[in-house]
């Protein structure tokens, strides 16, 4: 739901921009993952996760949007497993693919006959990843034709410097509605949606961008923090996995297709965001 907020306010694009500077980061190594059970015996149960994304709807400001409130402890060095939705790619090695979105899909997915772009524009992603549970995963994305081939690149770099994403998705139509619980950490791209409080489309709706771990890399504005519940992400010295630094191999991958980042923006400072077209 937080990709629906941020994208809709990041729609009007940036009032400056700051030269990113490469910084030395650790924060390409997902968690490790779970100590594997003895030889002989049954496997322990999985513990299980210590929250529940989406669980506790956030009292609403005038807005729309949740209040703002202090980061949950369970959250402040956020490490939740992967639920995988789709069968995990077969050993260590990056496996993606590029197909006309299956009717399926379209349906669970947020288009509709409004939207500024036909079915037959957009392409449907299977992509590897890391989960920060130390895991390789099979995610999904809905982005734009022209877009695929690059994408796929990029998060095959991603997946070369084990960089976690905690869940990767088609969002859905009832998202767009639903009660803000600002704890979500989808990374996502295609949302048809207009820029918040604007006429035109943002380029989410046109599949043209991509949010990356938005629990880890808020959006801000002013007072204005999504999601609502991920203030302690704003201290970027504080490095954390799942997070993007300015001249990070994240930032360079995207760059490398001529995709801009809106964590060199001065106002607002959309740190999770992506897109093609600089908005």
């Amino acid at each position: 739901m937080l990709l629906i907020a941020a994208m809709g306010l990041a729609g009007c694009g940036p009032q400056g921009t700051e030269t990113p500077q490469p910084t030395p980061s650790p924060l390409f190594a997902p968690a490790s993952p779970a100590t594997p059970p003895p030889a002989t015996g049954a496997a322990p149960a999985p513990e299980p996760p210590r929250w529940k994304v989406g669980a506790k709807p956030l009292p609403r400001r005038p807005d729309g949007l949740g209040q703002i409130l202090p980061t949950p402890p369970e959250l402040e060095n956020r490490a939740l497993p992967t639920a995988d939705f789709l069968p995990p790619p077969a050993g260590d090695r990056y496996a993606s693919t590029i197909a006309a979105v299956p009717a399926d899909v379209l349906k669970r997915s947020t288009w509709q006959p409004a939207c500024p772009v036909a079915p037959a524009a957009l392409r449907y992603l299977t992509m590897s990843f890391w989960g920060f549970d130390g895991r390789p995963h099979t995610g999904e994305m809905i982005v734009n034709a022209s877009a695929a081939d690059g994408v796929t690149k990029v998060f095959g770099r991603l997946f070369a410097e084990r960089f976690p994403l905690e869940e990767m998705r088609v969002t859905r139509p009832d998202e767009l509605t639903a009660a803000p619980t600002g704890d979500g950490n989808d990374t996502s791209a295609f949302v048809c949606r207009p820029a918040r409080g604007q006429a035109n489309w943002s380029a989410h709706a046109y599949g043209l961008a991509v949010d990356v771990n938005p629990f880890c890399n808020p959006y801000t504005k002013g007072d204005l923090v999504l999601p609502e519940l991920a203030s302690a992400y704003l201290d970027r010295g504080n490095l954390r996995p799942g997070m993007l630094l300015p001249g990070d191999p994240v930032v360079r991958a995207f760059s490398s297709i001529g995709w801009s980042w809106g964590g060199s923006w001065t106002s607002p400072k959309d740190r999770m965001h992506f897109s093609a077209t600089g908005n």
